[in-house]
């Protein structure tokens, strides 16, 4: 009766463990700071000229996981962040392929 009460408890200790970590969520800072540097270079690249629409999704993707971050939604600030970094990925190659006809 013992062994069982103590499988039970082991059990319930182990399901708390996996809640709690799957709960804590770690902050995105590698996946922001990659967002904001694309950013830069989608701009660089000229994307406020060649890719306007596309910069902008990225910049208000970046808004977006900054507010997630700020109210601790961890999870989602990192998907909104890896958005805004294929955004302006895409704003970036719009822009040099652009660039490239003119040329």
């Amino acid at each position: 009766m013992l062994a069982a009460r103590t499988t039970a408890f082991l059990r319930g200790v182990a399901i708390v463990a996996l809640l709690f970590a799957a709960g804590c969520e770690s902050m995105p800072v590698q996946e922001m700071s990659v967002a904001r540097q694309s950013i830069t270079a989608a701009k660089e690249a000229g994307a406020e000229e060649y890719a306007a629409e596309v910069l902008l999704a990225a910049e208000e993707s970046l808004h977006s996981a900054e507010k997630y971050l700020n109210s601790r939604n961890y999870a989602v600030a990192r998907r909104e962040a890896l958005e805004a970094k294929a955004q302006a990925i895409d704003a970036l190659r719009r822009s040099e392929a652009s660039r490239a006809e003119e040329n």
